[in-house]
């Protein structure tokens, strides 16, 4: 009895070849809709008022909060942060997976160190597989305090969300660090009580 597995091996082999073709098409189809976005950040001191006290914070773009980034689904952003204020910093893309891209991560000594005064750092941020609404935050000391915004993500290009387009949104962040003290302060003081979280 004979058999003849050519044939076979050639039929799974031209299967194969034609399932890779077909990724790769649908993979480059679904990069092509994805957008890259760029955003400039400049980090400096300014004064704000806020329950009659007025007092001088780190912020982005003169911005409290900071700018709100808006993105589909499997879009790219480019964010050159230019630090001119007197801290190093580091920015977090709260709850982004960063996948194969941790060094745009952020976190103060794990995943990069902080951008000096007077330097830039650009970061690269894929938003893969999220959608709704995440944050952005410094990620060093007290900084994160006033340096912070919100990243709103639509569903991707043709694809709708679970629920009816909502008629407006209002991005609304909660926060506890504008009271009568200072910033660096209130991080001093915190320290004293809870310790230091290194």
């Amino acid at each position: 009895m004979e058999h003849n597995t050519g044939m076979g091996l050639n039929r799974i082999s031209l299967f194969s070849k034609f399932l890779l073709l077909a990724c790769l098409n649908w993979f480059l189809f679904r990069w092509a809709e994805a957008d890259v976005h760029y955003y400039d950040f400049v980090l400096r001191e300014k004064y704000f008022t806020r329950l009659c006290s007025t007092k001088s914070m780190l912020v982005v773009n003169e911005l409290f909060p900071g700018p709100v980034i808006r993105v589909r689904r499997g879009d790219t952003v480019f964010v050159n942060v230019h630090n001119q204020g007197y801290y190093g910093v580091t920015i977090h893309w709260h709850g982004v997976k960063q996948p194969r891209n941790p060094w745009s991560d952020g976190p103060e000594y794990i995943t990069q160190c902080p951008i000096e005064p007077g330097s830039n750092f650009t970061y690269e941020v894929n938003f893969s597989t999220e959608e709704g609404t995440l944050w952005w935050h410094a990620h060093s000391d007290w900084t994160r305090s006033s340096i912070h915004g919100a990243i709103v993500i639509y569903p991707s290009e043709g694809t709708t969300t679970p629920y009816p387009t909502p008629d407006g949104e209002e991005i609304i962040i909660l926060g506890t660090s504008i009271l009568n003290s200072s910033l660096f302060r209130t991080f001093e003081n915190q320290i004293k009580i809870l310790g230091s979280p290194l």
